[in-house]
């Protein structure tokens, strides 16, 4: 196969960004929720989130910058040092769409998308109270990573499994056809579960 070889440092930001998205997909949505310092309830989604590991349970979520202005999501996690991710389903699909507006400071997301909200059971953060999934989680590190931007790793601290969700009988694994998670692509572009191919792994 023939390639075009392309190096990030002769290419614009723009095409950077545009390259790294439509190439590491589908990407999961950490819909991080967060209180202010005034007790403004926030609320917007990252797909430059992962799981790094069970154990001890950790996560992380890339927060960039907006036209090289914090955004109030990373301004909330170092203040406060606590946050929420909640798993972006199908359900909320139109409402997580929503709250990726550009809103100023002082806006709270839950109301602008007409979402519930509640209040987590260990950390100082709000959750979407409707959510399937949510991840409680203490910010144990973060790596800077220029132009106002920050990694965070969270420590999951407290897992919601709602009661819609099948649980696989004698495990822990949330079957993912009650999940229906969504996948960011790149754009305005997402991609639903779609068909489930399981392949077991040699012996």
């Amino acid at each position: 196969m023939n390639h075009r070889i392309v190096f990030p440092e002769t290419v614009g930001k723009l095409e950077r960004y545009q390259l790294i998205t439509s190439l590491v997909v589908p990407r999961p949505i950490g819909w991080i929720s967060t209180f202010g310092l005034d007790g403004t309830p926030n609320l917007a989604p990252f797909s430059f989130f992962s799981a790094i590991s069970a154990t001890p349970m950790l996560i992380s979520v890339s927060v960039g910058a907006r036209r090289g202005e914090r955004k109030d999501t990373l301004v909330n996690i170092r203040q406060r040092g606590e946050f929420c991710a909640n798993v972006v389903t199908e359900l909320h699909l139109e409402a997580m769409n929503q709250t990726s507006a550009e809103a100023g400071p002082g806006v709270d997301e839950f109301a602008l998308a007409g979402l519930p909200m509640a209040t987590a059971s260990v950390v100082n953060a709000p959750y979407v109270a409707d959510c399937p999934a949510v991840l409680e989680c203490r910010c144990i590190q973060e790596v800077e990573i220029g132009e106002a931007g920050g990694l965070f790793i969270g420590e999951v601290v407290a897992i919601h499994v709602g009661t819609s969700l099948d649980v696989i009988e004698g495990t822990e694994y949330v079957d993912p056809e009650s999940l229906r998670p969504i996948g960011r692509l790149w754009g305005a572009a997402y991609t639903l579960l779609g068909e489930i191919k399981v392949i077991q792994r040699p012996q």
